[in-house]
């Protein structure tokens, strides 16, 4: 009797053999669960930084497979723009580890989801990568509107905070683009400048599109196995 290849020995073979995405997903958790606590403490922006790291290096752990050295320069640039930005503020500007954090998300966010597409069956390394793939998009867009308000302060209003009404911190960032990831809108952050409105829809468009996409896929995987698992 001829053996169903495990889906291990079939991902290795499509060249997307990695870590697990359990791993990813754990280390964006603490890392989303932990930006509100430290990012006002006295060591908060260490935390922060080390934290970001953390999900960095996991993130390029769970991509693997025959992009792994493309990867790990993308990892690697900016890992040392973020240190050095934390370790010389003065000389080395934000913008830098914001666009490479851009760059490396989107390749990650591009290799799983390649991963996932070219799946045989649904099981947990499919689940957890599929909700990495979209706490990362999150992420990815949090450096972007970052990234838009420091090169320009009046791109957002942030109608909660009377000390600093037009503010765009690591937390602010991940808040407004997890809100507007899910399409909830709250309105305490309002995009002004035509680029932050840009970006604001944008994400809207791909987290709609994402779930309807992800759901369907899920569920013609699903659906075939389901049916070859039912006894005669």
């Amino acid at each position: 009797m001829k053996r169903t290849p495990s889906l291990k020995k079939i991902t290795q073979r499509l060249g997307v053999s990695r870590y697990s995405a359990v791993h990813l997903l754990a280390a964006l958790i603490v890392l989303f669960a932990a930006t509100p606590f430290i990012e006002e403490s006295r060591h908060g922006e260490l935390v922060e930084a080390v934290l970001l790291t953390l999900v960095l290096v996991s993130a390029e752990l769970s991509v693997g497979g025959r992009h792994k050295v493309l990867g790990f320069a993308l990892l690697l640039t900016t890992v040392v723009a973020k240190w050095s930005h934390h370790l010389f503020p003065q000389a080395v500007s934000p913008s830098v580890h914001l666009g490479l954090g851009m760059v490396f998300t989107a390749f990650v966010v591009t290799s799983i989801l390649r991963f996932i597409l070219r799946a045989p069956r649904v099981n947990t390394e499919v689940l957890s990568a599929s909700v990495a793939v979209y706490f990362m998009i999150g992420l990815l867009w949090s450096f972007a509107y970052v990234l838009v308000a420091r090169n320009a302060p009046q791109a957002f209003s942030i109608h909660t905070d009377p000390h600093d009404p037009l503010g765009m911190t690591s937390f602010n960032a991940l808040y407004f683009s997890f809100t507007t990831l899910s399409t909830v809108g709250f309105g305490d952050i309002t995009p002004i400048s035509k680029g932050a409105r840009t970006l604001a829809f944008m994400e809207a468009i791909t987290g709609m599109f994402y779930v309807a996409i992800l759901i369907s896929r899920l569920v013609s995987m699903y659906a075939p196995a389901a049916k070859s698992e039912t006894p005669p």
